[in-house]
């Protein structure tokens, strides 16, 4: 007998929680849920506390882990584009629609959802609208309205915040420190070309540190992953989940990167430096633009670098 899977701690008696638990116990669950928040790790950690509930209910005799569960299916993007294609969708609605062979019901996950393409989410629509008996589809995603508006119609939302830890990685703490130490010397005001010159190299430095730690994040988060990997899984879908891990740690460093940016301007509003506020403002929007080109697949490396050569010009003092 397994474990029950618990939900995030940080998550336990929140009202989303507290409702899907509520219609697990009343048997009133609906048979497609949309998973949606900022932190794909979390979300995944919430589909299998649901999985968990729906195929091991208490007196059953044969359980399983969700990940290893003869009835729990998982669709993911697959390669170095990830995507869903038409027919990796096709193969898990062919799944669902057979009976279950060990639980009463079926659970299908289907990752980062928002990765179909059109032809994937029209032929997986036809699913929602006409849904298999004894089967819950949970649907996960970090940009909702990426979906059709068909597919966000036909599907009960719950959005959940991160429940991840503070990322621990060695290194980070210090480039951030660094990064602050950077903007403080900007503010200070650029006195001649050399001045100018040594910013620029701190900014390519910055860059290099941050694709090492980015790296060793992603290699130490992928040493943990594959071994929660059910055995049979496709190299192809190794790949996309080691891409995705990346990401997701990436957007991880640049909510870091905002904070400590927040956390450098703040003593200096508050010392009524009016300078500051325009800077901030600046800075954050350059941001929050350049983590809008990641997601449309621009390299970490060019986005970072970006918002650090937009920083040079709005931090520095003339």
């Amino acid at each position: 007998m397994t474990e029950r899977v618990e939900w995030p701690s940080a998550l336990v008696g929140t009202p989303a929680v507290t409702v899907i638990e509520s219609a697990i116990t009343r048997q009133r669950l609906s048979h497609s849920l949309l998973l949606h928040g900022d932190d794909l790790p979390t979300l995944v950690l919430i589909a299998h506390a649901i999985a968990d509930r729906l195929l091991n209910p208490p007196g059953t005799r044969a359980q399983y882990a969700p990940a290893q569960h003869p009835d729990c299916f998982n669709l993911r993007p697959t390669g170095k584009m990830r995507q869903i294609s038409a027919d990796n969708t096709r193969d898990l609605i062919g799944k669902v629609q057979v009976s279950a062979s060990v639980a009463t019901r079926k659970v299908a996950i289907l990752h980062e959802v928002d990765r179909m393409n059109l032809t994937a989410a029209n032929i997986f629509l036809k699913t929602l609208e006409e849904p298999p008996a004894h089967t819950t589809l949970l649907l996960l995603t970090t940009r909702p309205y990426v979906l059709l508006p068909t597919i966000r119609s036909r599907v009960l939302h719950f959005r959940f915040p991160t429940a991840a830890l503070p990322l621990e990685q060695p290194g980070l703490k210090a480039w951030l420190a660094d990064y602050r130490e950077w903007l403080g010397r900007l503010t200070e005001g650029v006195g001649d070309k050399r001045a100018v010159a040594d910013h620029i190299f701190s900014v390519y430095g910055l860059v290099a540190r941050f694709n090492a730690l980015l790296d060793a994040a992603t290699a130490e988060a992928w040493a943990v992953e594959k071994t929660k990997l059910p055995a049979d899984i496709e190299e192809d879908e190794q790949v996309a989940i080691e891409t995705g891990l990346a990401n997701g740690l990436r957007s991880r460093i640049f909510s870091e990167l905002e904070h400590a940016t927040r956390e450098f301007a703040l003593p200096r509003l508050k010392a009524g430096d009016t300078t500051i506020r325009n800077a901030l403002v600046g800075a954050v929007h350059q941001l929050e633009h350049d983590v809008g080109l990641l997601r449309l697949n621009l390299n970490e490396s060019a986005a970072l670098e970006n918002f650090l050569l937009s920083s040079l010009r709005l931090w520095t003092k003339r």
